[in-house]
C-alpha cells in the first residue's frame, strides 16, 4: 500500500494518480481511461470545492438526482455511479474513509420504453397492399404468415414452429410444439416456459393459409412444417423477419417493422376494441399481467390522440 496521503490533496492529484494506474497497472485501454476521466470531472464539478474524502453517501445521492435533473439518461448516470464507486474503492488504500459514498447509490430507473405498435389503419394496408392475384407460392407464404402474426399475435419463434397438424412422438421424433387447427379456425403454440395456449385465427388469415396450402410443396427436409423456405425447410425465424421487413417497405409502412411490430399491434388493436386486458393476457401468453398492461398505456396514447382530433375544446388557444 502506498504512503497515507493529506485529506486535503487537490482533487485533480487523486485524479491524475488514479488514472495513471488504470493505464499503467490495469492495462485498460486509452479510450477506457478517459471516459474514466471524464466521469471524474464530472463528479469534481458537482463537488465544487469540497474535498472529494469528505464527500459522504448523501452527496453522491444529490450528485445523481442533479445528473437526473438535467436530462442524463438513467444509462449515463450508473455509468458515472459505477465509476465514481471504483474510483473511492482505490482512494480508500490511499486514506482513511469512513464508507465508500457511492454504495447503496443508484441511478433512477430507466422509463419503460412502450412497444411499437401500428395504427390500426396502417396494420390494415400493410396485410393488404401487393398483388392479389397470380402469386406465386412464396409470395402466398409470405401472405399467410404476416396475416398470422397479425392475427394471432404470435412470436415469431412461435409461428416458425407450426407445423400442418399435430404429430405425436414416435420412433425418437419430437412431438409438435405447435400446429394449425384450420377446421377449428385455431392454432395450438408452445410460448416460454414451454406454455402450451390456443389462438383463434382470423377469418383473413385462414384465407390466406387456404391459399397456401393450395400450393405448398411437400417440406424438402420430410417436416410437417407449415411455412417453409425457398429450400424447401422449415422457415426460420430470421427469414420471416427478412421478408416481413422487405414487405413492409414496399408497402410504404410509416416504421421499421418487424414480427413483433404486428404482435404488438395485435394487442393493442385488441384492448381497443375489447377493454378486456385479461382475454388479451392470454392470447399473448403472458404469465403475469404485469407484462400485459403496458398496452394499457398505448391504450390510452390511441384515446389521447382521438380527443386531441375530436373534442372542440381540446386544442389551446393561443
Amino acid at each position: 500500500m502506498d504512503a497515507p496521503a493529506a485529506m486535503d490533496a487537490p482533487a485533480d492529484d487523486w485524479t491524475g494518480r488514479y488514472l495513471a494506474e488504470l493505464a499503467t497497472q490495469r492495462k485498460l485501454s486509452r479510450h477506457t481511461v478517459a471516459a474514466y476521466g471524464r466521469d471524474l470531472a464530472e463528479l469534481a464539478r458537482l463537488a465544487g470545492h469540497t474535498d472529494w474524502p469528505r464527500l459522504v453517501h448523501a452527496d453522491i445521492r444529490r450528485f445523481a438526482a442533479r445528473l437526473h435533473a438535467e436530462g442524463q439518461t438513467a444509462t449515463s448516470i450508473a455509468r458515472k455511479l459505477s465509476g465514481w464507486r471504483g474510483f473511492y474503492g482505490w482512494l480508500a488504500r490511499h486514506v482513511a474513509l469512513a464508507a465508500n459514498p457511492a454504495d447503496g447509490v443508484r441511478a433512477p430507473r430507466r422509463a419503460k420504453r412502450l412497444p411499437k405498435a401500428l395504427a390500426v389503419d396502417d396494420a390494415v394496408q400493410l396485410m393488404e397492399s401487393g398483388p392479389r392475384a397470380h402469386l406465386e407460392p412464396a409470395e402466398l407464404c409470405n401472405r399467410a404468415m404476416f396475416e398470422l402474426l397479425y392475427s394471432s399475435g404470435l412470436r415469431v419463434s412461435e409461428l416458425a414452429g407450426l407445423d400442418l397438424r399435430h404429430v405425436a412422438a414416435a420412433d425418437g421424433a419430437a412431438a409438435s410444439l405447435g400446429w394449425l387447427d384450420l377446421p377449428s379456425r385455431e392454432v395450438v403454440v408452445t410460448g416460454k416456459g414451454n406454455k402450451m395456449r390456443r389462438v383463434p385465427v382470423g377469418g383473413a388469415a385462414c384465407a390466406a393459409l387456404e391459399a397456401w396450402l393450395a400450393v405448398r410443396p411437400p417440406a424438402g427436409d420430410g417436416s410437417q412444417a407449415l411455412f417453409l423456405s425457398t429450400r424447401g425447410t422449415r422457415i426460420s425465424p430470421r427469414v420471416v423477419q427478412q421478408r416481413l421487413k422487405l414487405h413492409a417497405q414496399k408497402a410504404g409502412a410509416p416504421v421499421h417493422v418487424h414480427p413483433h411490430v404486428l404482435r404488438h399491434s395485435f394487442a393493442s388493436h385488441l384492448l381497443q376494441s375489447s377493454g378486456d386486458l385479461r382475454a388479451v393476457q392470454e392470447l399473448l401468453g403472458h404469465a403475469s399481467i404485469t407484462s400485459t398492461q403496458i398496452y394499457t398505456a398505448l391504450d390510452f396514447q390511441h384515446l389521447a390522440a382521438v380527443y386531441d382530433k375530436a373534442h372542440p375544446r381540446a386544442k389551446r388557444k393561443d
